[in-house]
């Protein structure tokens, strides 16, 4: 098994002078937004440098510790994530660390306007690395495509044609042309590919969309649900074997991923205090998210659109995350010691058949010296447990697996 520790980098830190309570919750509330349009007046660039230090720190603490990988990520023009490009913390990382694999989940391809550009600064982060790169490759979320000014509609098109043209810049020598629909390029000749051949590995995150799901299990690359219950989780397994079949490959615990919230402390008490962060942003996945800046017209299917206008025209309520002792019963948040979260993480693994699980082990409020603490006891107790019960499982990685990268999709527009 592949285990990784996250974060989200949050910027829980603000000048109290503000207000009393914490604003960024309440402004959120008052809005229904705590992205895109939350003003940066309460960033403060000396907490932000702490922050980003201390993350640094226990990033260093997880490879010493013996992880497999670290998982990156990024958001924009959004408090609850100081990480605005995915590839600065993983050159950081590329060079400041020894062992652990830099899983990036992911670029937002769309709202990349040269994809050729990427091409090379990944193949960069592998070869500093020494071949630790996993680059996984995101949609981007509506907040993300409104503050690129990239127009939604052709979000999935620029996608799936941005990943064509990474993948060829990589395994193909140069130089060639690319007339594409959304990317035209006269000369495309990078002179920086990746160490990793034919390219590093491909891991795609989500929230159970199905056309991804089906894109994903068509290429072959691993699909991670973002905390998805058993149910959504089952859904989405159903839908990439079906599809991987249709291709002509059966799919094992390799080609499926769990993200979920865990934190692990001392005792119980303090986990459930630390656990209570976890809700800071108001309780959803990544922030109250306004329905329509969320899902911009073209951006998802017709369906979700309409149901998403009704929630802002007032006509359908604003669903509201289950609380957070609803998800700890769901396997999808899960905190206390290192005993009890290792029976909680055994039945996820029971259930879910993963052969990839990312720990989500920091958000809010919850100060450095406390998240030394979890990975620490991540590291040592929970970890070693975890990857034997998942030997005994046969929950074989896509590395102890020896799995193909991918399959041999023709790209568009070769020319």
């Amino acid at each position: 098994m592949h285990l990784m520790y996250f974060t989200e980098q949050p910027m829980s830190a603000w000048n109290p002078e503000h207000a009393a309570l914490d604003e960024i919750t309440v402004a959120g509330r008052k809005q229904r937004v705590t992205a895109l349009l939350h003003s940066n007046r309460y960033f403060d660039s000396q907490d932000g440098s702490r922050l980003y230090n201390e993350r640094l720190e226990e990033y260093q603490l997880v490879d010493e510790l013996g992880f497999d990988g670290i998982m990156l990520n990024e958001h924009h023009t959004a408090p609850f994530c100081m990480s605005p490009r995915v590839n600065l913390f993983a050159s950081i990382l590329a060079a400041t660390t020894k062992n652990v694999k830099i899983v990036l989940l992911g670029n937002p391809l769309p709202i990349w306007d040269n994809p050729v550009h990427l091409a090379e600064e990944l193949s960069i982060i592998d070869m500093v690395s020494k071949g630790r790169l996993v680059s996984g490759f995101v949609r981007g979320g509506g907040v993300e495509n409104i503050q690129a000014n990239v127009n939604p509609v052709f979000n999935r098109e620029r996608f799936e044609e941005a990943h064509d043209l990474v993948i060829k810049a990589w395994t193909q020598p140069g130089p060639f042309r690319w007339e594409g629909k959304h990317y035209q390029f006269r000369v495309v000749n990078p002179w920086a590919t990746p160490l990793q051949q034919p390219h590093p590995r491909i891991w795609i995150p989500g929230v159970a969309s199905k056309e991804t799901v089906i894109w994903a299990a068509k290429h072959r690359y691993p699909y991670l649900g973002l905390n998805t219950n058993f149910d959504v989780s089952q859904k989405i397994k159903d839908i990439y074997v079906e599809s991987a079949r249709s291709v002509g490959y059966e799919p094992g615990p390799e080609n499926f991923g769990q993200l979920l919230q865990c934190h692990v402390a001392e005792t119980e008490e303090k986990a459930e205090r630390n656990a209570q962060q976890f809700m800071w942003m108001a309780g959803e996945f990544t922030g109250l998210a306004h329905p329509v800046w969320g899902n911009p017209s073209g951006y998802g299917s017709p369906s979700n659109r309409k149901a998403f206008i009704e929630i802002a025209a007032g006509r359908r309520p604003l669903v509201k995350p289950p609380p957070m002792h609803q998800r700890r019963m769901e396997r999808t948040f899960i905190w206390g010691t290192p005993d009890h979260v290792i029976e909680q993480l055994k039945t996820v693994l029971d259930n879910n058949r993963v052969g990839i699980l990312a720990l989500w082990g920091n958000d809010g409020k919850i100060d450095h010296k406390d998240s030394v603490s979890c990975i620490n006891l991540m590291g040592k107790e929970v970890m070693p447990a975890i990857k034997d019960y998942a030997k005994q499982l046969g929950l074989l990685d896509p590395f102890e697996a020896n799995a193909p990268i991918s399959l041999d999709v023709p790209a568009i527009a070769a020319v």
